[in-house]
């Protein structure tokens, strides 16, 4: 009898599962040493609930959502053998998470703290999934959750990202200092991760130097991590040292590619001179970001005002998944290329009606506001970005000078 379809696909899932990493790392051997025990005894779920969860670490560890999918296979194959296991559907709900399905993440973290309210990945999945979906106050009050229970690195780094995004960098850094604190040494990446995510509030802030430091002790923590790479390439650029960013830029992208990183590289690479190599990688940026980041796609788009009408496009597709605040400000920038102010500015509000303030949310604000003929305060909004940060993106840098009639 010829195989059936459903025979191809659990061959196909258990050889994503168990497929051998080709890294070297601690994780890689981890992972090699728990397929070779579930090969040989693949009765017990323990050791595939690791495996799983090893596959995530990976994933994070080199900025490569790719290996969510094996992951995500280890999941389906514990649930087909035990459909209420908890650990198995915390991963996959990880994993739906990460796929940007985020009201299935959000649904299936809720079916799990229905079980155990004090669920601790499940309660982290689910802010993370009301933060996107736009549910900023439940976010708000599921992380806070999340930190009675347990104030620990996933508490404190989901905390000091809100605050950052409530208008309060004191808060945000404090919360952060308070996650590398409670880091596991044994465990370095999320410590790089929330190295990562302080050095960008120093970024936000014009801190330059301090957020290349942030970056450096990422670094250090774990090498060649990508996130680390993409900020130092940022802070090279700002410097004027084009040719650095783009080295660092592509070396961020041959680990992880991802499309904001694209961007990075051909803008470096454009200042750097390199005409035919930003074309090369601005052309991976629409690849990327049709394949698996539209908002980001749509935010090159209309931040190069090109193309308005296909930026327009794939934020509002985009909006159906997510209606968070920098989905809802990408909207707002398409709107505004495409000269319907008053739609662009509603969404603008939006986005920033919980007080985030970075740069290129104050920029777009403050040029839809002159658009409306609002100059005077649309110019103070322009201003406040560039005082900020007069390096926040270089497109978006010349052009909010341009509005205020410094720059050509």
């Amino acid at each position: 009898m010829a195989p059936s379809v459903q025979d191809d696909a659990a061959r196909t899932t258990r050889a994503l599962a168990l497929q051998k990493p080709s890294g070297s790392s601690t994780v890689d051997k981890e992972i090699e040493i728990l397929v070779r025990r579930i090969e040989k005894t693949p009765e017990p779920i323990d050791p595939w609930i690791l495996l799983g969860r090893a596959w995530v670490r990976k994933a994070r560890y080199e900025a490569d959502p790719g290996y969510y999918l094996n992951a995500g296979a280890v999941a389906d194959l514990v649930l087909g053998r035990e459909p209420k296991n908890r650990p198995a559907r915390n991963l996959r709900a990880a994993v739906l998470l990460e796929s940007h399905a985020f009201v299935e993440a959000k649904d299936l973290a809720e079916q799990i703290l229905a079980d155990d309210p004090d669920d601790l990945l499940a309660l982290g999945t689910k802010a993370d999934a009301e933060l996107e979906l736009g549910a900023f106050d439940a976010a708000l009050s599921t992380a806070q959750r999340l930190m009675d229970l347990k104030p620990s690195l996933p508490a404190y780094g989901r905390a000091g990202l809100l605050r950052w995004l409530q208008g309060d960098p004191a808060a945000a850094k404090k919360n952060y200092r308070a996650a590398m604190d409670a880091s596991d040494p044994r465990d370095p990446e999320p410590f790089a991760w929330v190295l990562v995510e302080a050095a960008k509030v120093f970024w936000h802030e014009g801190d330059v130097d301090g957020a290349d430091k942030g970056f450096d002790r990422a670094l250090s923590a774990v090498a060649e991590y990508p996130p680390a790479l993409v900020g130092k390439a940022r802070v090279a650029l700002a410097k004027g040292d084009a040719k650095r960013a783009a080295e660092l830029a592509a070396r961020a992208l041959a680990k992880s590619p991802l499309c904001e990183t694209a961007w990075l590289l051909g803008d470096a690479r454009k200042a750097a001179g390199d005409e035919k190599g930003a074309a090369e990688a601005y052309k991976r940026v629409a690849e990327i970001g049709r394949a698996t980041d539209k908002r980001t796609l749509a935010a090159f788009l209309a931040a190069k005002d090109k193309d308005p009408d296909e930026a327009l496009v794939l934020i509002r597709e985009e909006m159906k998944a997510r209606k968070g605040i920098h989905t809802t400000d990408v909207l707002a920038w398409a709107l505004y290329r495409k000269g319907d102010f008053a739609a662009a500015r509603k969404e603008s509000d939006a986005a920033r009606a919980h007080g985030t303030r970075e740069p290129v949310l104050l920029f777009h604000a403050g040029a839809i506001r002159i658009a409306q003929g609002e100059k005077k305060e649309g110019e103070k909004l322009v201003r406040e970005a560039l005082a900020m940060n007069p390096h926040f993106e270089p497109n978006a840098a010349a052009e909010a000078k341009k509005l205020l009639g410094e720059g050509g």
